[in-house]
């Protein structure tokens, strides 16, 4: 069984640039997860990554692009986006070709890297929230990520009572003090 890590990554604290912290989080609380597969909020990991795509077999990403229009979604293989990354990229698509850059010329296995990205409509507002073009691409988004973890043998099953991505997004800006 590979050892498999789904990690969302962006800023929450920048409207749509949250987006894969938002979706990782939305698939730990809505779907019951294989054994073998860790979801991480990757937040701003930046070279925090490195240790995924060296230590873990698969690695999926839930992150943006600058690719296409607002809302649309997108899926990458790692060569793929190492290929991109010769053109405009999002912070995080940025992030995230350095970090498969750098673990390409060690000397060391790399995990089998795929991101799904959503295009940003908004990354300047300072909000946990998405804009309303995100928020209507968001489960194809969902759904984009759940249908590649099953083509690599991850079956996902969804849990009886769901979370909103309201209260995801919520539960972020207003996050609890356990005692």
């Amino acid at each position: 069984m590979d050892k498999t890590a789904l990690i969302g990554i962006g800023n929450i604290m920048f409207c749509d640039d949250g987006a894969g912290v938002y979706a990782a989080d939305y698939i730990k609380r809505n779907f019951t997860t294989p054994p073998n597969l860790d979801i991480v909020d990757g937040g701003t990991l930046g070279f925090g990554m490195m240790t995924y795509f060296q230590e873990y077999e698969k690695v999926f990403i839930l992150s943006t692009t600058a690719k296409g229009k607002s809302g649309d979604v997108f899926c990458f293989g790692k060569d793929d986006v190492i290929e991109q990354g010769k053109i405009r990229q999002s912070a995080n698509e940025a992030e995230v070709v350095q970090m498969l850059e750098i673990c390409s010329i060690l000397d060391r296995d790399m995990a089998d890297v795929n991101i799904v990205a959503i295009r940003p409509d908004d990354i300047l507002s300072v909000e946990n929230s998405l804009s309303a073009i995100v928020k209507n691409s968001f489960f194809t988004y969902i759904d984009e990520m759940i249908g590649l973890l099953k083509k690599n043998d991850l079956n996902l099953q969804p849990k009886k009572v769901p979370v909103s991505l309201d209260m995801i997004i919520d539960s972020f800006a207003n996050p609890v003090q356990l005692r």
